[in-house]
């Protein structure tokens, strides 16, 4: 594991920050692709991130996950992501579809139609991910279907826990990318990091586990329980 260790959430975000628009502007003239993550860690990433200079017009965002819920819905990290960065600079941004007549699997393979026509012969540059105390990253959780997707690069994913459908890039699409960038913040995500360092089966595992640059950016709280 590449890993960064910063004193709080804050000089975390700073420094993700940073290192995010350096990456875009690594691409040298070239459209970039980034996949953006929901969570607060990474909302504090995006309202630092809007300020920078990042030659934004090359840039495709979209989703590494969304919730099923409405574009408007307090819920969805597309408006996160909207409002806290893509309203404020000139990317260009894919959303997934939400309709009440849709099912989530007709959005999945839709937003799977557009991710393929914006990477017709490499992956993503940059996804930026997080992870949760049960070892989720994305909206692939532990047991549930999305887990053993081979093929398909965006799934609609049952999550019977919490009584919710989600929309998710699947592990084989993660693995596509060029470098993956974990931003871990909070005493309460401490135990699941040790776990994945570890080598634990989680699906964030999984995902850190593939031929990506993956990165870690974490502050100090979620580094307890990391051996020295």
């Amino acid at each position: 594991m590449n890993v960064e260790v910063f004193a709080d959430p804050e000089t975390l975000a700073d420094a993700a920050a940073d290192w995010i628009a350096k990456v875009l502007l690594d691409a040298h003239g070239e459209r970039v692709s980034l996949g953006l993550s929901g969570g607060s860690t990474p909302g504090a990433t995006y309202q630092r991130l809007r300020g920078m200079p990042a030659a934004w017009e090359r840039v495709d965002a979209w989703l590494a996950d969304e919730r099923w819920v409405p574009h408007n819905h307090a819920d969805s990290n597309g408006l996160m992501a909207e409002e806290l960065l893509l309203s404020h600079v000139d990317a260009t941004f894919y959303r997934p579809r939400w309709a009440p007549w849709l099912e989530p699997e007709e959005s999945a393979a839709h937003y799977e139609a557009v991710l393929r026509s914006i990477h017709p012969t490499a992956g993503p540059d940059l996804v930026l991910l997080g992870i949760g105390t049960d070892g989720h990253t994305a909206s692939l959780f532990p047991g549930t279907a999305a887990l053993s997707i081979e093929r398909r690069w965006y799934v609609a994913n049952e999550v019977p826990h919490l009584d919710t459908w989600r929309l998710t890039a699947s592990i084989p699409f993660l693995h596509r990318a060029q470098k993956v960038c974990f931003l871990v913040a909070g005493a309460e995500k401490a135990e699941a990091l040790a776990a994945v360092a570890a080598g634990e089966d989680l699906p964030a595992t999984l995902v850190a586990n593939g031929v990506s640059d993956t990165t870690w950016l974490i502050d100090r709280a979620a580094a307890a329980n990391l051996s020295t």
